[in-house]
């Protein structure tokens, strides 16, 4: 039975990657902060784990759990988008470290963390956003957040490069305008489109397009 870890579970996106891959046969490790209050992710099938990607001491004590376990996949989702503001409008200091702590410090920990679960032929995919490509950016809103998914996309290309003599491979996702509490009631599509989008690029990806930028419908995107 392959095995799949997901960051932030309980919700949208996180929960709807577990729903499908435990439906699919798979062992699902979902992590969020409140296990207690995960009621509808163990309703799923999934394996609820406590993990906070933003507290250094939850992700080492879940890597410490599953020391010796092997990985097939892991789906770095957990993610905020913090305020919605231009580049020139002040943003504050903790708007700013809640938003590059969870979606760029968070996803360096579990990188560093899980490595050595990822065996040849491992998948890690990161839920980043078209909003962090600076070739494709034409506008100046949600300035933080763009900054945060544009540094993770400089975490995936270079933990892609690490990993590349262990084969294991790394893509960075954009998922769509998902209707999520993120993404909101006007999005274009929902979560188990997006997300069965997501599980095909990942299932086709490999070496070759490691440390690649996709939507969800596998087209590449510019960094």
């Amino acid at each position: 039975m392959p095995l799949a870890l997901i960051t932030g579970a309980n919700r949208g996106l996180g929960l709807e990657f577990a729903r499908q891959y435990a439906r699919d046969g798979w062992r699902v490790l979902g992590c969020c902060r409140d296990p207690d209050a995960a009621h509808e992710l163990a309703s799923v099938g999934a394996e609820v784990m406590k993990m906070d990607v933003t507290q250094a001491a939850d992700v080492t004590a879940a890597s410490k759990r599953l020391a010796g376990t092997s990985l097939d996949l892991l789906v770095c989702n957990a993610g905020v988008s913090g305020a919605r503001a231009p580049v020139l409008k002040a943003i504050t200091q903790t708007d700013f470290d809640q938003v590059m702590r969870t979606n760029v410090l968070g996803p360096m920990w579990i990188s560093s963390s899980f490595a050595d679960c990822m065996p040849p032929g491992g998948k890690i995919a990161y839920v980043s956003s078209r909003m962090g490509s600076i070739g494709a950016m034409g506008n100046a809103g949600s300035a933080l957040y763009r900054a945060s998914k544009a540094a993770l996309n400089a975490v995936v290309k270079a933990v892609s490069l690490e990993l590349a003599s262990r084969g294991v491979t790394a893509i960075a996702l954009h998922p769509g305008w998902v209707r999520t509490n993120m993404g909101g009631a006007g999005a274009d599509i929902d979560a188990e489109t997006s997300v069965a989008g997501m599980r095909a690029v990942i299932e086709d990806a490999g070496p070759p397009v490691s440390g690649h930028f996709f939507d969800y419908t596998g087209k590449e995107i510019p960094w």
